[in-house]
């Protein structure tokens, strides 16, 4: 598999603070703006008005064949990036030990990294198509139908900038799957992945870092809404046994299926975290806690493919070992838990306003 040459090299800082104060009321040094400005347009100067930030170990430039490009260096992530934006750029290494530390608390252990992760952030699509074509090898255009996302593979996360709020959205979402994929023994079911992974699509910048805020999700309440009042609804038995790729030849319905799948799975976990006064929380963690020491009930088979990453997470696989999970850490009586957690879509739902409804 290909991988990006990186060459590094530290430059020196510039704070925006500094910046800033060369564009005050009184004007008194136009030859210092017009010498930094343009800095903040080239990989060395972008480097240098982010080193020091409070999250940031180190920056370089990173040469590449995509983009000019840098690299920044956090406590627990190395974040290779084409892009551009400087205001942007000084927000993400908050973002991403932000997004650890909001990870580390589905745990009930805290878990530390022996390596930093490695993100991707391109500033241009056709960059992130380069390098998906060169790091993804046979699996590339599976990726590259992608059209406004992210990915994770080996371990990786791959974006490409779409906006800053739908970018960082991705990214914590993808972050997660990155998050599990190296510290649990055993993979997730898929509803319980993905599930997760939505709730860190929605954030607000708060003192410096990211306060992730699952129940402002409005694109996710607003997609349970509406697949409720079209009667959509998949039931729970078949909803924990689904994965992504078999939601559309299982179900039909295009697009609106995968938007089901991912909207109930949001409030499937957020059901399990929040009601009943943590009478679900204690069951969910422990389901937790047990995946990431390595501890589910599994035959040897089953726990070959749970907990070896390079074996495909097969359809069998999910629909035998899900159903058995769900049934001994949360609750055998499906009919009950399906009664409770539809009652929790309508209470969650309830506030929202759809501006057309199916």
């Amino acid at each position: 598999m290909m991988r990006p040459k990186r060459i590094q090299s530290v430059c020196g800082a510039v704070l925006l603070s500094l910046w800033l104060a060369g564009c005050g009321p009184e004007r008194s040094s136009p030859v210092s703006q017009s010498s930094l400005r343009p800095s903040l347009s080239t990989p060395e100067g972008l480097a240098a008005y982010l080193r020091d930030l409070p999250t940031v170990k180190e920056t370089a430039v990173w040469q590449n064949p995509y983009g000019p490009g840098i690299r920044i260096t956090t406590k627990h992530y190395e974040v290779y990036t084409t892009l551009g934006d400087p205001l942007m750029l000084r927000q993400v290494p908050s973002f991403v030990e932000s997004a650890y530390a909001a990870y580390e608390e589905q745990l009930p252990d805290s878990v530390e990294a022996d390596q930093r992760f490695q993100t991707y952030l391109f500033g241009q699509r056709q960059e992130w198509e380069a390098f998906t074509r060169d790091f993804a090898g046979p699996q590339a255009e599976m990726y590259l139908r992608i059209q406004k996302g992210a990915y994770m593979l080996n371990g990786v996360c791959v974006a490409f900038n779409i906006g800053r709020t739908p970018t960082f959205s991705v990214l914590g979402h993808e972050g997660w799957h990155q998050f599990n994929h190296r510290f649990f023994v055993y993979r997730l079911p898929s509803w319980l992945d993905e599930g997760v992974a939505t709730l860190f699509e929605t954030c607000r910048y708060r003192q410096g870092r990211f306060v992730f805020e699952p129940q402002r999700n409005l694109n996710r309440l607003g997609s349970l809404k509406e697949t409720m009042l079209a009667g959509r609804m998949i039931p729970l038995e078949q909803l924990i046994v689904l994965n992504p790729g078999q939601v559309l030849p299982e179900l039909g319905g295009g697009e609106e299926a995968v938007i089901a799948f991912y909207a109930q799975v949001y409030a499937l976990v957020r059901f399990l975290r929040e009601e009943y006064y943590g009478y679900y929380l204690r069951k969910y963690h422990t389901l937790m806690a047990a995946g990431l020491r390595g501890n589910w009930p599994l035959s040897d088979i089953e726990a070959q493919v749970a907990s070896d990453r390079e074996l495909a997470m097969t359809v069998a696989w999910n629909r035998q070992v899900s159903p058995r999970l769900f049934a001994q850490y949360i609750d055998p009586d499906l009919g009950k838990i399906e009664t409770e957690y539809r009652a929790f879509c309508e209470k969650i739902t309830y506030p929202v306003r759809l501006k057309s409804v199916p």
